[in-house]
């Protein structure tokens, strides 16, 4: 029996007791891994996915971290005496040994799935409680500005005065009527505190 499966965006045609190197995998040496993207189950009874087989797997182990070959990319340009470069890569590899060929229940078989390096398939689930935190962090804010006044509607206060007046504390009428003009660390005005207090009634 065969299973053509697919991993770091390259198809494999694999059975029992193949070695093999694939592109790089988040997994350590002598660990048990599982490929779930099978196109297609060879054998005697042949199953082509449409496009993966449902339910099928491919298990194998973890042999080895390594290295490709080392690829040289020299380029030399035509009548420029100084131009040319050489820049060498060894591209990083897992090496696998295939130990099972599942045609169905790989739901339940509780291995740990074959994921890239690179992959970004677990981060969702990782950052999906920061983004429910920062969801929730600016409720409280946001009560606050349905409960705060529009300063603005004072003669002689503007966004930038408003806003001053915010971070000091002052959001409604009633506060700003009530300020003490000379022990204020924020400037305001008398008129300011006059109006205030005709609009907080």
């Amino acid at each position: 029996m065969f299973a053509v499966l697919k991993t770091g965006g390259k198809q494999y045609k694999v059975q029992a007791g193949d070695i093999l190197r694939v592109e790089k995998l988040a997994a350590d040496a002598g660990e048990t891994i599982q490929f779930n993207e099978i196109l297609m189950l060879g054998g005697d009874n042949m199953v082509v996915g449409a496009p993966l087989v449902d339910d099928a797997a491919v298990q194998a182990e973890v042999v080895d971290q390594i290295k490709g070959e080392k690829l040289i990319h020299f380029v030399k340009r035509r009548r420029k005496h100084s131009s040319k470069r050489t820049k060498g890569h060894r591209q990083k590899l897992t090496l696998i040994k295939i130990t099972d060929i599942l045609a169905s229940g790989a739901g339940k078989s509780g291995v740990k799935a074959a994921i890239g390096s690179g992959s970004v398939a677990a981060a969702p689930a990782a950052a999906a409680k920061p983004a429910a935190k920062k969801a929730a962090a600016p409720a409280a804010p946001a009560a606050a500005e349905a409960a705060a006044d529009d300063l603005t509607q004072i003669t002689g206060v503007g966004p930038a005065a408003a806003k001053k007046l915010a971070e000091a504390g002052i959001t409604t009428f009633a506060q700003l009527a009530a300020v003490d003009v000379d022990a204020v660390d924020v400037k305001v005005k008398p008129e300011w505190v006059e109006q205030a207090a005709e609009l907080a009634k």
